[in-house]
């Protein structure tokens, strides 16, 4: 048998898993790992930091539905990517962070990026966390790690490999014994369990199917608007589910639009397929998810059955099979007697066209973009199954108003972590998951678009034509509001972003830059973006004092 090493294990591993290409950025103790992915041909993203490296997987495997990888070298590599572990661990988006470590031989010798226990400091934010300590090794606990993050409910792994045991000669061995199976997907529902649902179904007048994340993270998005379009069952979602039913014609935009339906019009039953209760659906308040209505919620994770509101039918189970089970009883009931919904529909779209109106009854002109107006030209601009993904406070709040509009493929925005900056990596890795000639636009604030502005270098290098739309108010705006609300308009303080030109920063790095400053110069600005497929940068001048009628709920008060 040919002698490999360590670094040659893991990417022959990688490959036999189905993996294509990985994000990092290299360095000493990781670079058997790039060795030996020039061997094999196995491209690397490199960004130019880590925690963009993490992001970049993390969007990979949102866009792709499948693992991310991200290499990452020892003590600041890996400790740069603990926000994005933690990012992926809350939002179940399955990455496999790569980190190298110092030596075994060299450990507790004070010497360089050892002496730090990395698998301590990933498991709280991690499914599974371990360090592998000889190079045969390598493959059986890789292969466990990839089932780990890919099995219901999915996230982030770590494994620690030490530089010795990366650069470790050892026979090849038969990699074919490694369990590498596609993720099995569990059981569905029991007929029963189909019985009682449709049932619910039949009774309800004014049900909707909530979709979150787990929908589009197992593939169920065909088998679920196959359901509601077959029943004329209102869709709604989360942001991560929106891509999953942007082009039904049943589709009603997010689960915020719930909100102010009067009393005897909400929904009364609700089926939650891959939707946690918690930020998304008011945390079981009943504001968006009424306490009156019967619910059944369908997640793998046992735990969130019922969180935080009761429920009529709990199935711990991916969407995926129960979906499937379900279609498949339809078809077999096609003669059984349904409701008409085409009223609770024409409600639903009246609640809706009010919303729309009071936000932009909202929208005072001054010398500067007003924000509704530009998110609102951002989704009409947006060519057909587009990747969007938005960053930071106001930006995203804004946009939620307009992009469920819009014919997104993936809507990918900031999760239970909250962090700010972390667009331009997610884009980066986004972009890098999509077939060619697919459309990645990242919205974002001019405060976190200054977390990772050497990320443009990164896309033009990798020739990743992302186009890059900053909403620049000149400040932390969400903060900003928040502070003058709560201590006065006197008493703001270091959240003023005034100076600077992130589209000239663009250019400086090889992208192209746009310059908005008038609503009239946007949808041309973005059209010639798009159309060039070149990283760009569209810097919009909007203004700073309008609040998105979700920053009002977050305050506490009503969204108008």
């Amino acid at each position: 048998m040919p002698l490999v090493s360590g670094g040659d294990l893991v990417v022959r591993l990688l490959q036999q898993a189905g993996v294509d290409r990985m994000f990092g950025i290299n360095g000493a103790h990781i670079d058997a790992v790039y060795q030996a992915a020039l061997d094999h041909r196995l491209p690397i993203v490199d960004t130019r930091h880590e925690m963009n490296a993490g992001h970049a997987a993390e969007g990979y495997a949102r866009v792709r539905n499948a693992l991310g990888v991200a290499l990452l070298t020892a003590g600041g590599g890996f400790t740069n990517a603990v926000t994005s572990m933690a990012n992926a661990h809350l939002d179940r988006t399955p990455v496999l962070y790569l980190a190298a470590s110092g030596p075994l031989a060299d450990d507790q010798t004070n010497t360089l990026q050892a002496g730090l226990d990395q698998v301590a400091i990933a498991t709280p934010v991690t499914k599974w966390a371990h360090r592998v300590t000889r190079a045969s090794l390598i493959p059986r606990i890789l292969a466990r790690a990839i089932r780990t993050a890919l099995s219901a409910p999915r996230g982030p792994v770590l494994v620690d490999i030490p530089w010795d045991v990366l650069t470790e000669q050892v026979d090849l061995p038969d990699l074919a014994t490694e369990l590498l199976h596609g993720a099995d997907h569990g059981p569905g529902l029991s007929q029963a369990g189909a019985d009682r649902i449709l049932a619910l179904l039949s009774e309800a007048r004014r049900p909707v199917i909530a979709v979150g994340s787990e929908v589009p993270r197992s593939g169920a998005g065909g088998e679920v608007r196959a359901f509601a379009e077959r029943l004329g069952v209102p869709l709604l979602s989360d942001y991560e589910g929106l891509g999953a039913i942007s082009l039904s014609p049943m589709n009603f935009g997010l689960v915020q639009s719930l909100h102010g339906l009067p009393a005897g019009a909400e929904p009364d039953l609700v089926i939650m397929a891959g939707l946690r209760f918690g930020l998304t659906t008011a945390h079981g308040s009943g504001a968006l998810i009424p306490r009156i209505a019967r619910v059944v919620q369908i997640d793998p994770a046992g735990a969130e059955l019922g969180h935080l509101q009761p429920v009529a039918l709990s199935v711990a189970a991916d969407p995926l099979p129960v979906f499937q089970d379900l279609n498949r009883v339809l078809a077999v009931r096609q003669a059984a007697a349904r409701p008409d919904l085409a009223d609770w529909r024409d409600t639903l779209h009246a609640h809706l066209r009010r919303r729309r109106e009071a936000v932009a009854a909202q929208v005072v002109q001054d010398e500067r973009v007003h924000p509704y107006d530009a998110v609102r030209v951002i989704a009409e601009a947006l060519p057909d199954a587009s990747v969007v993904v938005a960053d930071g406070a106001l930006t995203y709040l804004w946009l939620s108003e307009t992009i469920s509009s819009a014919p997104v493929s993936a809507f990918l925005c900031h999760g239970y972590l909250g962090s700010m900056g972390v667009g331009m990596g997610i884009a980066l890795g986004a972009q890098a998951a999509v077939e060619p000639g697919t459309n990645v636009v990242l919205v974002t604030g001019d405060g976190s678009v200054g977390y990772s502005l050497g990320e443009f270098d990164s896309m033009v290098r990798a020739g990743l034509g992302t186009v890059v739309v900053v909403l620049n108010n000149r400040a932390w705006g969400a903060t900003l509001h928040a502070q003058e609300i709560v201590h006065g308009k006197d008493r703001v303080v270091n959240n003023r972003l005034e100076n600077g030109s992130y589209a000239a920063a663009a250019i400086a790095l090889g992208a192209d830059g746009y310059q908005v400053r008038t609503l009239d110069e946007l949808a041309p600005a973005l059209a010639k973006a798009l159309r060039n497929g070149r990283p760009s940068c569209v810097e919009v001048h909007v203004s700073l004092d309008p609040i998105p009628p979700e920053e009002r709920v977050i305050m506490g008060g009503s969204p108008f």
